[in-house]
């Protein structure tokens, strides 16, 4: 498994050049922008192949041959890591199944590239890869995220980005932090930090910051000063809906219930929504 650069082609590394010089097989998600690489630095291919997302599986078996045979296979994905967020994860299980070795020669990553010039400090991060393209989906995807105390990396893609702001803001709130990370390592890379509804305006009035590929870093949630005793954003929002409708206790246990929260301190609170 093969890392390749993410925009500048000066990033290979010489384990990577000296893996695909050595390979009898080259497997590449798109065999054009994998062969422009290799020409780039003099490489010819003794068999370049394509595999993709839909023929992995089918591919997988046939590479199992090859290496089966003492040949050696490179997996690429076009840009990046292969099997984080592309092709490959697949293969390298089929390959570990029939009891054969997968190999790892790392190099770029557009998710640690992002995070090691991002300027965010929390100490972890969770790595989500793609928003689901659905904007219900995405919201329900983005609704998880609303009191993490971690940093949340995606992909997003350039023609969805600007409604992928908007349900950020609709979701977590216009004052949100969040990270664009443009085209890295390329001509025209950007990085911007902004709150989520800054974001968005910024973006919906640019129209060069919806090309390229893009990586969205979320902040931690605000830390809040009772977190210990904090009821979870998703139960608020249950609590309320069943107070509006139901006596103060009934609101209260159903909470309870449904979110397994506790009732003694759902009850404290739905008084306090009674007031408001």
């Amino acid at each position: 498994m093969v890392a390749t650069p993410i925009g500048n082609l000066a990033d290979i590394s010489a384990r990577a050049l000296a893996a695909f010089s050595a390979a009898d097989v080259v497997c590449a998600e798109d065999t054009r922008v994998t062969g422009q690489l290799l020409s780039a630095y003099g490489i010819h291919a003794k068999r370049l192949v394509s595999l993709r997302e839909h023929n992995e599986r089918g591919m997988a078996e046939q590479v199992v041959r090859w290496l089966s045979e003492d040949q050696i296979v490179v997996q690429v994905s076009d840009a990046g890591t292969p099997a984080v967020s592309d092709p490959g994860a697949r293969l390298a299980e089929a390959v570990r199944a029939a009891g054969l070795p997968v190999r790892p020669v790392p190099g770029s990553s557009a998710v640690i590239a992002a995070l090691s010039a991002s300027g965010l400090t929390a100490p972890s991060f969770l790595f989500h890869g793609f928003l689901p393209p659905k904007s219900g989906e995405r919201r329900k995807t983005l609704r998880q995220w609303l009191s993490a105390p971690h940093l949340t990396v995606c992909y997003e893609a350039p023609h969805r980005i600007v409604d992928t702001l908007r349900d950020i803001v609709a979701e977590l709130g216009a004052e949100r932090r969040l990270l664009l990370a443009r085209e890295l390592t390329k001509t025209f890379e950007t990085f911007r930090n902004l709150p989520a509804q800054d974001m968005l305006e910024w973006v919906e009035s640019d129209s060069n910051q919806q090309r390229g590929e893009i990586v969205l870093i979320l902040d931690a949630a605000p830390a809040r000063e009772d977190a210990d005793d904090a009821v979870p954003e998703d139960t608020v929002r249950v609590l309320k809906l069943l107070t509006a409708e139901l006596p103060t206790k009934q609101a209260a246990s159903l909470t309870a219930q449904i979110c397994d929260g506790n009732r003694k301190q759902l009850y404290d609170l739905a008084l306090k929504l009674k007031q408001e």
